[in-house]
């Protein structure tokens, strides 16, 4: 379970500081897919990387399976059991996909097993597995390439930022296959996702809310998903009928 005991985060602006994450609290139980969303600019993306450790808090306290890892690195929370997904995932020159898969399983891996990740992210594994990372890959192949190496860590908990950016249509239906297997199977322990998307919201366990910095809403996909969709719905009248007024 990852616990989050009145997080709060915030940046210096000149003479002047903001506040992006405010006196959160949030559990996190295990084997869940659950889902963060809210509008632009609300802290979302921030609080994943307060959970991975790329951000360190400015008070509050975070535990992972009963331990305090306020204090703790990315490296040590990886050690750990946390992967993190980028927006934008890392291009290594001269790195093979399948060397990217055996740094992220701290093991050599035969060519067989490699290919069993790729294949559960539904890449062709003879078209990939010597592939370099750097130049060769589309958007959505390094972003399916990025979560066989988070199957290939075996994490507890796997955070994904926004996985949906920067991908096309066809790259996204074939995420969504990806997360909707990891889900069924269990595969990956406690699955995070930043998203926007409905087709994301609609498989998740959970689903919480964020705006200016704080929870709004936290329940299950029935309760907190009708309520949401019919928000943007009311939203996309307003805006409509504020055009055709200007008009």
């Amino acid at each position: 379970m990852l616990e989050l005991e009145n997080i709060s985060f915030e940046v210096s602006e000149e003479d002047d500081s903001k506040e992006i994450v405010k006196d959160m609290s949030l559990k996190l139980e295990d084997g869940k897919f659950i889902v963060i969303t809210g509008p632009n600019g609300g802290g979302k993306s921030t609080l994943a990387k307060v959970i991975a450790g790329i951000h360190k808090p400015t008070s509050g306290k975070i535990y992972f399976e009963g331990e305090d890892i306020t204090q703790k690195s990315v490296t040590e929370r990886a050690k750990l059991g946390i992967a993190y997904g980028f927006q934008q995932p890392v291009r290594f020159k001269g790195i093979t996909v399948r060397d990217l898969i055996c740094l992220a399983a701290g093991k050599k891996l035969s060519v067989a097993e490699s290919c069993e990740y790729l294949a559960e992210v539904g890449l062709c594994a003879k078209d990939y597995i010597d592939r370099e990372v750097n130049a060769s890959l589309s958007g959505g192949e390094l972003k399916r390439v990025e979560i066989a190496t988070v199957l290939a860590r075996g994490s507890k908990l796997s955070v994904f930022d926004e996985p949906e950016a920067g991908i096309d249509l066809w790259s996204f239906q074939n995420l969504i296959k990806v997360f909707e297997n990891m889900r069924k199977t269990n595969r990956q322990g406690s699955i995070l996702v930043i998203s926007h998307q409905e087709r994301i919201l609609n498989i998740a366990d959970e689903i919480v809310v964020i705006a200016d910095g704080e929870i709004v809403k936290q329940g299950g996909k029935e309760e907190v998903l009708p309520t949401l969709v019919s928000t943007e719905a009311m939203a996309s009248k307003c805006n409509k009928y504020n055009m055709g007024g200007e008009s």
